[in-house]
């Protein structure tokens, strides 16, 4: 075996220094099953338990996260994997608070394999105005391991650790079990041990500085901090000492690159203007972190404008690049040709143009500028690193949700440190930080025009179920980046507490189809006030659609485009609980009952409207049970490029098999599957839950067709509004009962039957056998009929007519307000 002798000449031991890194750091000694072995005054003064109150006991008195796992090696890894190793949490004071500190662990060796645990932590109190992201702080850590060494009374080595070695050049086996003089020689082994039985009689800590070079290291010898803590037992007397060194040269590093970090949560993102974002993220590093920084975004990202880029989908064809921002330690930045504003080109072969595709970063500790490198497939770019010296360099990509948003440059001139890999980790904290910064800039841009186009009455603000259905609804653009498309949704409320339930997708995005969504969605309202069927509302809006479809093509300044929708149309009854539905080239909806059951009813599909003259289309009608999840949606939904329709569908139904939950929580589930998709086309989503009214609610009774059927159809009625507690609509409602039983009685032949309904309005409903729908007229001074549908008018909030199986429905409604309801 090869052994290393570290002589005198090699270690230099300093003055007795503060360095604060290691001064107020609390020690602790821990076996593999998290018991507390050995203490420390320091850690005395943090947490104010003694060592005759922790030693022996498990450290998930003093640190709470230490009880989620059985054994130190399994919470270690567990830190690792879960959190990155965050090197950040709270312990436990002796009054019962808690306290934010630094966590350090270290795993030291003994013996036949044995180990131990030193964890060290540090009062943090409010996280260093350095807000540091956890996982960066932690894997910047990571890299700068401690050196640690536990002597007993004797100071023979008990327990070391593996960085040890890198710190003076002693092994692990010549270390164990023997004392310093003999691993060292002369005056400064004699100096060490004598600090060391100090540190041992006063139970304090003493931290010093020494200078060592390795015998096989180059370049110029290290300077190092290293404390010297007393480890005490449960009975408070000294058990040996603990000695911890670090690497000065990479302590300052790290709180130089955790000072970048720290300054990047006030200077980053101060506005949505994605050219002021670049700029502040040049600014940031220089000349602390890098000597010239550049940061070129894709350029849509500038304009709010164009396809986005998506890590992965670059081809040959790389995107063009526009420069953001430019920061350098020379005045006018010579570094590089390109100024803000401009656009570059990135040769397909270079490294910068791997970045682009693969979404990684390179790092190149030394840039190779022997002739024939890749720098030379940029001219102008090549002449300007050779002349300002450019040695090392990082390309970093700036990406948000997998799509691409340009790159980050950094470079060193001046500084001769080349990067490494943690200055590599520190860019790409920082350039993920800029880009989220970025995402939101960018987003807020496109996000307005679609938001405004949305907000001014293409889709309802809210949705209006009354008293038959609980409607919530989500929208969800496939490609922000083209704008909104076509697609809309309505619960349009009916008479009789019914309601309308309408969903549908026109061709195409844009502006265009905005437009056209827009008419679209008023022809149904239009046409839902009619009270028709949905199948032949559907026909009526083929109708108009093929009517837009020519104005547009006889329309000398428009370009020709494409017309045609899918559309949805259903009526629901909470007085029956059924629901009849039609539909015009559109998926079925999907009907989960209260149980979590998941059905696709065998709706007649029908074609798109606007492509066949005379389209007939099918309705289907269905009984709901009370609670029934019904969801309405475009096929943006069970539609994406990598699956089929019936495998959209099952996900959809999947997603909403949820029995118990609210609708907002259903939508943003059903959602949620779609967003992890790569949808097609633009996503809209109406969940409706149906309510039913109680018998107690609706009143019907069949009137004899004779001269005391008025006299007959007010007495019920008035009989029926007191049993409710409406006495104060009593005589407007005996006038309406009268004036429509009347025309009733005049204008049809067969059964008359009255109803009432109490809702969230009073409806009265009387049915005939007629089929015409009656008019209202302006009778004459000298006319003897003609008043009655006046005086209905205007003793209630509305009045219409529908169309019935068997004839007609006349109705009106009046508040309940202003009355003695209960």
């Amino acid at each position: 075996m090869t052994k290393t002798t570290i002589s005198t000449d090699r270690v230099t031991i300093g003055r007795q220094i503060q360095a604060s890194d290691i001064s107020d750091a609390a020690f602790a000694l821990l076996d593999e099953q998290g018991t507390v072995v050995a203490w420390t005054q320091a850690a005395e003064h943090l947490v104010g338990y003694s060592a005759g109150e922790v030693v022996g006991r498990p450290a998930v008195l003093v640190l709470p996260c230490f009880g989620v796992a059985p054994t130190m090696s399994a919470y270690v890894e567990r830190c690792r994997v879960q959190n990155g190793w965050s090197g950040a949490t709270a312990v436990r004071h002796r009054d019962g608070r808690m306290l934010d500190v630094g966590l350090r662990i270290s795993l030291v060796r003994g013996q036949d394999g044995a180990v131990r645990w030193l964890v060290s932590a540090t009062d943090i109190g409010v996280p260093s105005g350095e807000v540091v992201n956890g996982s960066a702080q932690g894997s910047i850590l990571d890299r700068a391991p401690i050196g640690v060494v536990v002597r007993d009374l004797e100071l023979r080595c008990t327990w070391v650790s593996d960085a040890s070695e890198s710190h003076d050049g002693i092994s692990r086996d010549r270390r164990l079990g023997c004392r310093v003089i003999d691993a060292w020689s002369g005056v400064e082994a004699e100096t060490v041990e004598a600090v060391m039985r100090q540190v041992l009689q006063s139970g304090s800590t003493k931290v010093h500085e020494y200078r060592t070079w390795l015998p096989t290291s180059l370049g110029e010898e290290r300077p190092f901090a290293v404390s010297f803590s007393c480890l005490q037992g449960a009975d408070g007397r000294s058990l040996g000492v603990c000695i911890i060194s670090t690497d000065l040269t990479e302590s300052r590093l790290e709180r130089e690159r955790l000072a970048v970090l720290g300054e990047a949560g006030t200077r980053l993102g101060t506005t949505l203007d994605v050219m002021q974002t670049g700029q502040e993220l040049a600014d940031l590093v220089v000349p602390q972190f890098a000597d010239y920084v550049a940061v070129d975004l894709e350029q849509s990202v500038p304009f709010g404008e164009g396809p986005q880029v998506r890590i992965g989908s670059i081809g040959q064809r790389l995107p063009v690049l526009r420069r953001a921002g430019v920061a350098s330690t020379h005045q006018g930045a010579p570094e590089c040709p390109w100024m803000r504003g401009e656009p570059l080109l990135v040769p397909p072969a270079s490294p910068v143009a791997d970045v682009l595709r693969t979404g990684r970063s390179r790092l190149e500790p030394k840039v190779d500028t022997a002739p024939g490198g890749w720098i030379d497939q940029w001219p102008a770019l090549a002449q300007r690193i050779r002349e300002h010296g450019v040695h090392s360099l990082m390309v970093v990509p700036i990406r948000a949700r997998r799509v691409l948003l340009g790159m980050a440059v950094f470079v060193r001139t001046e500084n001769p440190m080349p990067f490494q890999e943690a200055d590599l980790l520190l860019a790409e904290e920082l350039v993920s930080r800029a880009a989220v910064s970025l995402d939101k800039a960018r987003q807020y841009c496109r996000e307005q025009t679609a938001a405004l186009t949305l907000q001014r009455s293409l889709l309802p603000h809210r949705l209006r179920g009354g008293s038959a259905v609980e409607a919530a609804s989500r929208y969800q653009p496939a490609d922000i980046d083209r704008g909104v498309g076509g697609d809309w949704f309505d619960v349009i409320p009916l008479s009789g507490a019914r309601v309308a339930l309408v969903v549908g997708d026109v061709v195409g995005h844009g502006i265009n189809a905005a437009a056209t969504m827009g008419r679209l969605r008023s022809a149904v309202h239009t046409l839902a006030g009619l009270e028709l069927p949905p199948d032949e509302l559907l026909a009526r809006l083929d109708d108009t659609v093929q009517q837009l479809a020519e104005a547009d093509a006889d329309a000398p300044d428009e370009s020709t485009t494409a017309v045609g929708a899918t559309c949805l149309y259903a009526v629901y009854d909470p007085a029956t609980r059924r629901c009849t539905m039609a539909a015009a080239g559109h998926p079925p909806p999907a009907i989960i009952d209260p149980q979590g059951r998941v059905t696709f009813p065998d709706l007649p599909t029908g074609v798109p409207l606007g492509l066949e003259l005379g389209a007939r289309f099918e309705s289907m009608e269905l009984e709901l049970p009370e609670g029934t999840l019904l969801a309405l949606y475009t096929d943006g939904m069970i539609e994406t490029r990598d699956h089929d329709i019936e495998e959209g569908m099952h996900r959809l139904g999947a997603a909403l098999a949820q029995p118990g939950r609210s609708l907002e929580d259903l939508c943003t589930r059903a959602m949620a599957s779609v967003e992890d998709q790569e949808a097609c086309d633009d996503a809209s989503l109406l969940l409706v839950r149906t309510r039913a009214l109680a018998p107690a609610q609706v009143a019907t009774w069949t009137l004899p067709r004779d001269q005391t059927a008025v006299r007959h159809a007010r007495n019920l009625a008035a009989g029926q509004l007191a049993e409710w507690g409406l006495e104060g609509l009593v005589d407007d409602m005996k006038l309406i009962v009268s004036e429509l039983v009347t025309n009733a009685l005049r204008h049809s032949d067969g059964p008359i039957r009255l109803r009432l309904i109490r809702h969230r309005v009073l409806t009265v409903e009387v049915s005939d056998a007629d089929f015409s729908s009656p008019r209202m007229r302006n009778a004459r001074t000298v006319d003897e009929h003609g008043r009655g549908l006046a005086l209905v008018a205007q003793l209630s909030r509305r009045w219409g007519t529908r169309p019935a199986q068997d004839g007609k429905v006349l109705w009106a409604e009046a508040d309940l307000a202003h009355t003695s309801g209960r």
